[in-house]
């Protein structure tokens, strides 16, 4: 191999092992009037229709929803909004996280 060669195989090689293959993004919401297991379900339920999401943690507890986004798709706040509102439930805050749901229900579940 020419040093141009082994240069550039040692650039990609850094590159990714620094970078993961793809970011997870998700959408972490928090919800007011949800009081039971039925209510998470519902939500939870309509929100894994929706054509972007990937995986979808209710925490009744914590009345947080996260959804997380298919690889290479954005999930619609709005529509995300819109499902929880027309289920009957507040939303009081929306955020985008770079985070996976599994990281996120780690982190909830770590406080109590």
């Amino acid at each position: 191999m020419t040093k141009i060669t082994l240069s550039l195989a040692l650039a990609v090689a850094l590159v990714q092992t620094a970078l993961p293959a793809f970011a997870t993004t998700s959408v972490k919401v928090t919800v007011n009037g949800m009081v039971c297991a039925f209510c998470a379900q519902g939500i939870e339920k309509r929100i894994s229709k929706m054509g972007a999401t990937k995986e979808v943690f209710v925490d009744l507890k914590k009345k947080t929803v996260a959804i997380e986004a298919k690889e290479g798709q954005t999930l619609d706040d709005k529509a995300i909004a819109a499902e929880i509102v027309d289920s009957g439930y507040d939303v009081v805050k929306m955020e985008t996280v770079p985070q996976s749901v599994a990281e996120i229900r780690a982190e909830l579940k770590g406080r109590k």
